[in-house]
């Protein structure tokens, strides 16, 4: 058809109209919204990269949880800042773990809420890296076992879901091999499967305190112009076990979320990182943009995208949106 006689403005023409056509629907139901968990009581410290953003006693995050369930959000992700950290990362899977506390008390609260659960190092060792060093490099093996135990404790003290983010070769089938062999069978795993060595992560090292104190993460994290490479990382993820496949960062890699989406036959998480949020919150509290109507925007293109699943730091923020909608 061409014009005049097809005129695509007709179903432009009015709200109602675009509301009728609309290809793309966000929802309250595909939020997942990460907090960040803290040692003590009564705390709560904003991080400054991050406008709106603590870090949160587990009493205070109680509270948070119980706001988030409320705006209709299924799930939380949660990320844990230790009381000391060491070279082998032993506050990762200790029972008494900042983050094996946090899950316990939160599901005692609000069992209804789904609690994921980040399985990574880089919070809990000294250096800052994801895994064991050996000769400044990280070990691949033997990290993956200290990430099966952490997975493993997390799912014990009540995790409904483990997230394991260090990049690793074979982690997902070390993770799934432990969960199952102690009566983990039903724990599924959210794998980050093509997380990229991004400079989007830049606030999140403020608020996870987990910058590294050498080097960087390129040689675990993958390369940013590699597009094949992220169907073999998800392709390898699927077959050792993962329930649910992850592209980090979002916006930058709209074009894996949308290819994995045509290529896999599993649900899609996409992590709208911290550098994309605090992008748009900066431009928004300088009056350069619509703050609202940016996050809308930037969270509709993940969902069209193929995104089944977004975390984001704007889960509260959208909610509200989406309810008054």
């Amino acid at each position: 058809m061409h014009y005049p006689l097809y005129r695509p403005r007709r179903l432009r023409k009015s709200e109602e109209f675009r509301r009728m056509t609309r290809e793309t629907r966000l929802s309250i139901d595909s939020l997942v919204y990460p907090l960040f968990v803290t040692p003590g009581k009564n705390v709560k410290k904003p991080i400054l990269s991050m406008p709106g953003n603590f870090q949160m006693s587990s009493d205070i995050i109680i509270e948070e949880v119980r706001k988030t369930k409320g705006l209709g959000i299924p799930a939380i992700l949660l990320f844990g800042i230790p009381e000391s950290k060491d070279e082998g990362a032993s506050g990762a899977f200790a029972k008494d773990g900042i983050i094996q506390r946090a899950v316990a008390e939160i599901k005692n609260a609000v069992p209804d809420i789904i609690v994921i659960t980040d399985v990574c190092l880089c919070e809990y060792t000294s250096h800052g890296h994801c895994g064991m060093i050996r000769d400044t490099e990280v070990d691949n093996d033997p990290t993956i076992d200290v990430l099966a135990a952490t997975a493993l404790s997390h799912a014990v003290a009540g995790a409904d879901m483990v997230a394991p983010s260090a990049m690793m070769d074979g982690q997902v089938a070390a993770i799934r091999k432990a969960l199952d062999e102690n009566g983990c069978v039903t724990t599924p795993i959210m794998a980050y499967s093509a997380k990229y060595a991004s400079c989007f992560y830049g606030p999140f090292r403020e608020a996870a305190e987990s910058a590294p104190q050498f080097g960087d993460r390129k040689t675990y994290q993958m390369d940013p112009p590699n597009s094949n490479e992220a169907m073999r990382e998800i392709s390898l993820d699927i077959e050792e076990g993962a329930d649910i496949i992850m592209v980090k960062p979002a916006l930058p890699y709209l074009d894996i979320i949308q290819k994995a989406k045509d290529r896999f036959n599993l649900p899609i998480a996409a992590y709208n990182v911290s550098g994309e949020f605090s992008m748009i919150k900066a431009a928004a509290s300088l009056g350069w943009i619509d703050g609202d109507r940016a996050m809308l925007e930037t969270l509709t293109s993940i969902k069209r995208a193929g995104a089944d699943i977004i975390i984001t730091y704007f889960a509260q923020e959208i909610a509200r949106l989406l309810q008054d909608r």
